[in-house]
């Protein structure tokens, strides 16, 4: 009697028994089910106190929502954000904030041994959080062409909360902790993404920006993290930089201490994790930042401090000491575009070639910098947004010093860094050449994002079936590939899969400004090798 109404019951029990449940050592944790993915966000993977080191979570009883994102950590505020750049909506920000969201295909369980992709957020190691890029369209479209994947993307402290340095730091051992949340993140992951339905040993790593440089940063060789943490990495627009050493920070935590009024402290950094969070980030939010004057010569970023970074970054490249992993690394064209914004004010090439001393290149004599303006020439036609003539003179110096911050501190060192890991092991590498008539940005940084991950809108899948492809086998070319992407090598021909407008897609070399980097990347290592 009344079938249809134990039909309903079962159907309501059957969706309560399906209800997407996981179980870790320390709590159990309930996602839910969207599209064809499932989602588990704000899952903590460690608690730390105000500088100090991440440690494992506390206990935590009975089944805990993992339904919505966990908060950010705590943001720097950014002088001028230009326009559809960033999102400035507000978002709920905590100094308890070491949380990660995991994204699987639906029918995903315990036993499916899924590939995983580790995702770490851009943001100039002054904003971002994990919630920065939703991976459910990029799972999805991995198991629409048969190649399941899992996505985990991390929370990790930036700005001062996470690398603040200084001689007081190092002493204390709380050197680099953002670096070291990424660590802990990739060391959690080890430990608990096969309950989720991952396979630890198939990790690969990938970031954007901050988190490509941090990416980079993970492989070089180090006492924290070793590729058994994962087993390739994808780097977009980011690559190893040169770094100072963490006591080189002094006088921006000298500064800190002294907005705080924490100068007269016994300790002033036990002092600096007690004063109030609004005084805190009050004092931080006064320090230059990405879009200030100094643009990517900025405060809080990881520094050398013989433990989570042995040495300088471009001397560990040049000397093999970094994981031997298959590696995909990537740039936009007009990398430099977006930081000379804050720079508009410089008009004269006197001006243009006294600021990339000052901010850039302090040691360098006269004759270098001499080639320097030889290299990049007052001549807009050769500047960045590249390709585009005269056009796009937002000032008189502005593509010249475009072209300049580009090179250095990207395309130069994603150079750099292939030129050495190609002798060892596999890589491929990209330029993304589309968006050049979207604004007087060009092929600006990080653009190509729109290009690697899918949305509703995405009409060409080269790229992101590539990425899949890559997680799942290690190469861009096996499993559902559009176009034979050969590897960069500087015997091979230097090869780079080019986007270009619109939707085109084809081979091209790497020869653009081969002596302006060179004579940039050797200037830096020789000041690095001091």
């Amino acid at each position: 009697m009344f079938p249809f109404l134990l039909s309903g019951a079962l159907s309501i029990l059957f969706c309560v028994a399906a209800e997407p449940i996981v179980s870790l050592p320390y709590g159990t944790f309930r996602g839910f089910d969207s599209g064809n993915s499932t989602r588990f966000l704000g899952v903590p993977f460690a608690q730390a106190g105000r500088f100090e080191r991440p440690r494992t979570p506390g206990t935590l009883r009975g089944v805990q929502n993992a339904t919505g994102f966990g908060p950010a950590c705590p943001q720097q505020v950014l002088s001028s954000i230009p326009g559809g750049l960033a999102d400035t909506a507000p978002v709920l920000t905590s100094e308890d904030c070491l949380t990660l969201d995991v994204y699987r295909p639906i029918s995903t369980n315990a036993r499916s041994k899924l590939p995983v992709f580790v995702w770490i957020y851009g943001g100039a190691f002054e904003i971002g959080s994990s919630r920065d890029n939703d991976m459910a369209p990029l799972v999805e479209r991995s198991t629409l062409i048969g190649e399941p994947m899992i996505v985990v993307s991390i929370n990790y402290r930036i700005n001062a909360f996470g690398f603040l340095a200084g001689k007081e730091v190092d002493a204390a051992g709380v050197t680099n902790l953002g670096m070291r949340d990424q660590i802990f993140a990739l060391e959690w992951v080890q430990q608990n993404v096969a309950a989720f339905g991952g396979d630890p040993a198939r990790v690969v790593l990938g970031g954007v920006s901050a988190g490509s440089i941090s990416v980079a940063l993970l492989l070089l060789d180090n006492k924290k993290a070793s590729n058994k943490l994962f087993r390739g990495a994808f780097m977009q627009s980011g690559s190893p930089l040169t770094s100072p050493s963490v006591v080189d920070g002094q006088a921006d935590y000298d500064g800190l201490v002294a907005a705080t009024g924490c100068s007269h402290a016994r300790s002033t950094l036990g002092c600096l994790k007690q004063v109030p969070f609004e005084s805190l980030m009050a004092a931080i939010n006064e320090t230059a930042n990405v879009f200030s004057f100094s643009s990517l010569n900025i405060v809080w970023r990881p520094r050398v401090d013989g433990d989570v970074l042995v040495g300088d970054p471009l001397v560990s490249v040049a000397k093999g000491q970094f994981s031997k992993v298959p590696l995909l690394s990537g740039d936009s064209d007009d990398e430099g575009t977006m930081f000379t914004l804050p720079l508009l004010n410089i008009t004269t090439s006197a001006e243009a070639m006294s600021y990339l001393h000052s901010n850039y290149l302090p040691t360098a004599t006269a004759s270098q910098m001499a080639q320097i303006e030889r290299l990049y020439p007052d001549d807009p036609a050769q500047g960045s947004p590249f390709d585009t003539g005269t056009a796009n003179q937002l000032s008189p110096q502005y593509k010249r010093l475009a072209a300049f911050q580009g090179d250095i501190m990207f395309i130069g060192p994603r150079r750099w860094f292939l030129e050495h890991a190609s002798l060892t092991q596999n890589t491929w590498s990209w330029i993304n050449k589309r968006f050049k008539t979207a604004s007087e940005l060009g092929s600006a940084h990080s653009s190509d994002g729109a290009i690697w991950f899918p949305s509703n809108s995405t009409t060409d899948f080269t790229a992101p079936d590539a990425l899949i492809n890559f997680i799942n086998t290690l190469d861009p070319n096996v499993g559902s590939s559009r176009l034979f992407w050969p590897k960069w090598s500087t015997t091979g021909g230097r090869s780079l899969l080019t986007f270009s407008d619109p939707n085109v897609v084809n081979i091209t070399a790497e020869t653009f400004r081969t002596e302006a980097i060179g004579y940039l990347n050797q200037l830096l290592f020789a000041e690095a090798s001091k």
